[in-house]
């Protein structure tokens, strides 16, 4: 690890850290950093990188991908979320697509692959200070955000709370993106609840639970006699968030032709309930959210893409459990204690073991599915004052036991270097023949942890220790697609 700085005192207009073990390239970049009079350092590891960027304040990170002791990639929010919240961008000698994806939806600044040059350092730095500098000029009211039943202070829920502070006070769309139990509906709540339409009404509509026969009539409304069993007027649901929010559910599940209606509800914000000869407005601040790929269901043409690019104005992305453990242990603390009280009973303490049982566990049903396996622990634990992995359901202890169990591979023998007595062979060369084994072993073991986690990229770097760019490389080189799993 080594400073950088110029025998005179010039004017700082910048302070750059470098995190590479690459020496050589540390001392170029540097080089050119100290040429425009920027101040810089450099660290070799990520250890080191986060040590100086804790004690010390900078405004833009270049951050290498395969690090000696980590995976930069994986660090990047961590770093976003330091006190004077640098930028960074990402250098690495391995372009990888998957990579550049994971790099930008953690925060990345921009991702460049090496060679490094002094143009190709230019332009991204410049626009990363020019952002910074116009932050630095905005007065900014602190503001405290609500955030009723949202646990958690790891980066990644920091991330998503700063873009629902960011977004809340305006009546742009905003489209909640993840998987079902991560707490859609209470971000929606969020978002209304520090919004300037919070004395309004909040209004759920879960598109996935209601029949296609009732949904146009629930969200529409309708008129006395419009249809059998229509006794009186109704307002729909679109009426009662004029004023307010109306928050669509599982938005991917609606018609197409509902999808058509609602279009022009969202552009005119206007709509005729059934069997009225009259319009009626509604002025609402939408939210929806899916736990479906939309852009998929668009191009199979099961989803209309005028309605799509409206709906997703503004799209926050909220992570799964299992990428987000830095707040598992919050989260059963807090529903511990919420299920506890309304059984009536004293909150209980938790043996070391559980919360390792709970992290090893992938949690395909996210939140929801934590607080369902705390409601059946705290039910077979009783009177007990301490909850242990035996209390859990036995469904998550086997998977847990399961995947702690590597998969067990019998050595293959090629035919080419084994003869009979008497029997001519071509026997490969020691060095070709372990070669040839380790590269056949290697691909079946990825193509075996492909398909046990289903394709699910952090369970996968989980089990066999590697950093998702590591990991994202070996499949590359293996040709194998983490959509590749058998679904059988």
């Amino acid at each position: 690890m080594k400073n950088h700085t110029r025998n005179r005192d010039p004017i700082i207009k910048a302070n750059i850290l470098v995190i590479d073990d690459d020496q050589m390239l540390c001392d170029m970049m540097c080089r050119q950093f100290e040429y425009v009079q920027y101040k810089s350092a450099c660290a070799h590891t990520l250890r080191q990188g986060l040590d100086l960027l804790n004690t010390s304040h900078f405004d833009v990170v270049f951050l290498d991908v395969r690090l000696p002791d980590g995976d930069g990639l994986s660090a990047i929010p961590e770093i976003r979320q330091l006190l004077y919240n640098p930028e960074v961008i990402i250098i690495t000698g391995e372009g990888d697509p998957n990579g550049a994806e994971l790099a930008i939806k953690s925060g990345a600044w921009d991702y460049i692959q090496k060679p490094i040059s002094p143009e190709k350092l230019t332009l991204p730095l410049n626009r990363a200070l020019q952002y910074r500098d116009s932050l630095l000029n905005m007065k900014r009211t602190p503001v405290v955000l609500k955030r009723e039943g949202i646990i958690g202070n790891s980066p990644r829920m920091m991330a998503c709370l700063d873009s629902v502070a960011q977004v809340a006070g305006s009546d742009i769309n905003v489209m909640l993106a993840a998987e079902t139990g991560t707490g859609k509906e209470l971000f929606a709540k969020a978002l209304h609840d520090n919004s300037g339409r919070s004395d309004k009404n909040f209004v759920v509509v879960d598109c996935a639970a209601l029949p296609e026969t009732l949904i146009e009539s629930s969200l529409f409304g309708y008129e006395k006699g419009a249809f059998t069993g229509a006794d009186q007027p109704r307002e729909g649901l679109i009426k009662q968030a004029d004023g307010g929010s109306l928050f669509l559910d599982e938005v991917g599940e609606l018609s197409l032709t509902l999808q058509k209606a609602f279009l022009r509800v969202l552009e005119e914000r206007r709509y005729r309930p059934i069997g009225s000869k009259q319009e009626v407005t509604s002025d609402f601040r939408l939210i929806s959210a899916t736990n479906r790929n939309l852009d998929r269901m668009t191009q199979a043409g099961q989803f209309r893409e005028d309605l799509l690019h409206r709906l997703r104005t503004i799209t926050i992305e909220l992570p799964p459990l299992r990428e987000n453990l830095a707040d598992l242990k919050a989260v059963a603390v807090h529903h511990m204690i919420s299920i506890c009280a309304r059984y009536g009973i004293d909150t209980k303490g938790f043996s070391p073991d559980f919360f390792d049982v709970l992290c090893a566990y992938a949690w395909p049903g996210n939140v929801r599915e934590l607080i369902h396996a705390l409601e059946d622990c705290i039910n077979r634990a009783k009177y007990e004052p301490t909850l242990f992995p035996q209390h859990l359901p036995n469904r998550i202890r086997v998977q847990v036991a399961r995947s702690s169990v590597g998969p067990k591979h019998k050595m293959p023998v090629q035919d080419t270097a084994i003869s009979e007595p008497g029997h001519s062979a071509v026997i490969p060369s020691y060095r070709d023949f372990r070669n040839t084994v380790i590269t056949d072993m290697q691909k079946k073991y990825f193509q075996n942890l492909i398909n046990s986690t289903r394709g699910d990229i952090r369970t996968a770097c989980q089990i066999s220790g590697l950093g998702r760019s590591r990991l994202y490389t070996l499949l590359k080189k293996y040709n194998i697609s983490r959509f590749g799993w058998d679904s059988k």
